[in-house]
């Protein structure tokens, strides 16, 4: 370290120094408002009038204690609340505010950008001052001018600073008590810094007892897993889980040969909050406002089900959410009195205000001060208090400044090879009995509530075994994708088709035929995954020759009267071909089908067909299911598929149907023959996801 550190270090710890002189001195000031407010309420009237007057005007006077009401009844509370409001001040929230400036004066020395930033200092300075249009104006060039993320990554290490001098010297009174918080050191921000509004008013929306269940880890995954314990080795494994609602618990065989365990817990899940997962943003955020939260309580039951021996010991890595959570973890009593907890170390996480059950348990935190996640607690690289004296804090800066990418675990893995070798080293020699060799290893998924069992209800029916390979009847789909395509057609062709099938004649839109082209991906059936396409003329059904064809293809297939006549079927599984005379009658030919849907479509049956384009904007709906007929030794035979999921209905998309040029396959000549060769349907009905159940085809009754 050169003279200019050594100097600029020096004036860094006298600022703090004195900021944290001056929070004594606005506690002592606000202690002394008390008590006079306190004392004015007291006063026996009328022989005490000079007192309460000495009393009011020390407890008002902008030359005394300032508008320094606090508590003293209602009438004084309301007295207090409406003097914020118009902007009156109190001397202790004026000694707070010169802290606040004299910490964020601190970082500036180690974060000369603050200060040497036009946009930032205009944007500090406005905040400082109280001057609210100035702020707003300054923070609307600087997000402009930079973008969001620029500008909170850049405002990051005085983030908790700037808030809480908005905080106090604004005139909300609903967000003073956080002010003084985040201020003070006494505690984690209550309600956001700006509005007021409690934080657990958003926490308590995450619910639920929390639930882990086994999973396995593919492969690729597996391949990544570090095979002996490191603290990179760890935080590896978290960035190789990704954020995808697992964790991972792993025994460890020690230098001394005692098995230890390890859990590594990754941070929030990208995405909306979604109910089930307690990794998602409602989740992150309950995990550090809130001392136990679903995702603790989740880690706690994996930690149960991976049946840890009695007395074994255990150590927790966490990442960003993942560290808030273990750290609810490890302030449950009964969690450390189950399990013998040596060792936490969390990673750009905000664990400034939670505590250890047992005061054994050694704390490692690490912390980027352009990282804003650790700072979501009120505190950041501007505090001035030793908030840990018995944890080992990290709190450093690097030359990448840009939010969330300082966040990434495998930034902050980086750092810790590359730029932080000491520190690196220290958490290392800190888990030696964790260092050896990696003997066990299982991943966990988690939920805020126990799930039911996969496909209950829709899908927990009695089944049957058929001959033909073995398979369940009906078939039993968790997971699928499917798209139906109506198009225009000869309507001469379709009727020959139809001849002598005994289901009426063809459902026709402006005198042409429809078709329907079905295709669906079944990638988790009980009968292995498999894909099938149909082709078929729409028709009312037996027994019908007219019918309201557009109302009824909207209702649920096991009361739906119109359907397909299939003119051919084609899947990509010999099993399910096996069974296509069981299940839907009819010819079944044996391709390979590649099916793509998302907000486009791209189909391809190999020497049949292709079927590609947007699907476009669509309705909204509930899927209502497939409803196929086919003709075989003289019956009509009518299949369903049941169906549970949102589809969407697009009117004319612009897909384009290809019949695959020159081949000889019959499903190829008969959609060539009803002309749909280069055709564009007229509706479209897609499902991004759906649960299915298949059963065999009936005979309808004469």
């Amino acid at each position: 370290m050169n003279d200019a550190d050594a100097d600029a270090d020096t004036d860094t710890a006298r600022l703090r120094a004195a900021a944290r002189e001056l929070v004594d001195v606005a506690l002592t000031v606000q202690d002394a408002a008390a008590h006079a407010t306190s004392a004015l309420t007291g006063v026996a009237l009328p022989h005490a009038l000079p007192a309460c007057g000495a009393l009011l005007r020390a407890t008002t006077n902008g030359r005394g204690l300032g508008w320094a009401f606090t508590g003293g009844g209602p009438l004084l509370t309301a007295a207090a609340k409406i003097g914020g409001m118009l902007g009156a001040e109190s001397l202790s929230v004026r000694v707070l505010a010169t802290s606040l400036r004299l910490r964020v004066a601190a970082v500036a020395i180690a974060h000369p950008e603050l200060t040497g930033d036009p946009m930032l200092a205009r944007l500090i300075d406005a905040a400082a001052a109280d001057r609210d249009l100035e702020a707003v104006r300054a923070l609307r060039a600087l997000l402009k001018e930079r973008g969001a993320v620029r500008a909170l990554s850049q405002l990051a290490p005085v983030f908790g600073e700037v808030l809480a001098l908005r905080a106090l010297l604004d005139e909300n009174p609903l967000n003073d008590a956080t002010a003084w918080l985040i201020a003070t050191g006494k505690g984690y921000a209550t309600a956001d810094p700006i509005t007021g509004l409690s934080n657990r008013v958003i926490a308590v929306l995450d619910t639920g007892e929390g639930a882990a269940r086994r999973v396995e880890l593919s492969a690729a995954e597996s391949a990544l897993l570090c095979t002996r314990g490191s603290l990179l080795g760890f935080l590896g494994n978290i960035s190789a889980l990704g954020t995808t609602g697992r964790i991972l618990i792993q025994s460890v065989e020690g230098p001394d040969g005692v098995i230890r365990h390890v859990l590594q817990a990754p941070g929030m899940r990208a995405g909306r909050p979604d109910g089930e997962s307690p990794q998602d943003l409602l989740g992150a955020f309950s995990s550090a406002v809130l001392a136990s939260s679903p995702y603790s309580r989740a880690l706690a039951e994996a930690v149960a089900d991976y049946g840890l021996p009695p007395e074994a010991e255990l150590a927790l890595v966490g990442h960003s959410a993942g560290g808030a959570a273990i750290m609810n973890l490890v302030q449950d009593a009964a969690f450390c009195a189950r399990h013998t907890v040596t060792h936490v170390v969390a990673v750009g996480s905000p664990i400034d205000f939670k505590r250890p059950a047992d005061r054994r348990t050694w704390v490692a935190s690490v912390t980027n001060q352009h990282d804003i996640i650790p700072t979501l607690d009120g505190q950041g690289a501007g505090t001035c208090f030793d908030l840990h004296p018995d944890w080992y804090v990290v709190d450093y800066g690097d030359a990448t400044h840009l939010f969330p990418l300082c966040h990434g675990i495998d930034h902050y893995r980086a750092n810790l090879a590359d730029d932080l070798p000491e520190a690196r080293a220290v958490i290392d020699e800190r888990l030696t009995p964790y260092r050896g060799r990696v003997v066990r290893s299982q991943a966990y998924l988690l939920f805020d509530r126990p799930p039911g069992p996969e496909g209950f209800p829709f899908l927990t029916v009695p089944t049957r075994s058929v001959a033909e390979g073995g398979v369940e009847l009906p078939i039993r789909c968790h997971e699928s994708r499917a798209l139906t395509a109506y198009f225009a057609a000869h309507p001469a062709v379709a009727a020959g088709l139809l001849e002598g099938a005994g289901v009426g004649p063809a459902v026709q839109v402006a005198g042409r035929a429809l078709v329907a082209v079905h295709v669906a991906a079944n990638r988790c059936a009980s009968a292995g995954a498999y894909a099938e396409l149909q082709v078929g003329v729409v028709v009312p059904g037996p027994f019908r020759r007219r019918f309201p064809f557009v109302p009824d293809l909207l209702r649920a297939a096991d009361l739906r009267r119109s359907g397909s006549f299939l003119v051919g079927t084609a899947v990509d599984a010999p099993v399910v071909r096996a069974l296509g005379s069981r299940l839907w009658g009819g010819e079944t030919y044996l391709t390979p089908l590649k099916i793509r849907l998302g907000r486009s479509a791209e189909v391809g049956a190999d020497q049949i067909l292709t079927l590609r384009g947007r699907l476009g904007p669509g309705l909204p709906l509930s899927d209502p299911g497939v409803v196929a007929y086919a003709r075989e030794a003289g019956v009509v035979l009518r299949s369903c598929v049941r169906t549970r999921g949102p589809a969407r209905l697009h009117a004319a998309p612009p897909l384009r149907l290809v019949v695959a040029p020159q081949s000889a396959h019959p499903l190829a000549g008969r959609l060539r023959e009803l002309g749909l060769d280069g055709a564009r349907p007229l509706l479209c009905l897609s499902t991004a996801v759906r649960q299915s159940l298949r059963d065999a085809a009936v005979p309808v009754p004469r």
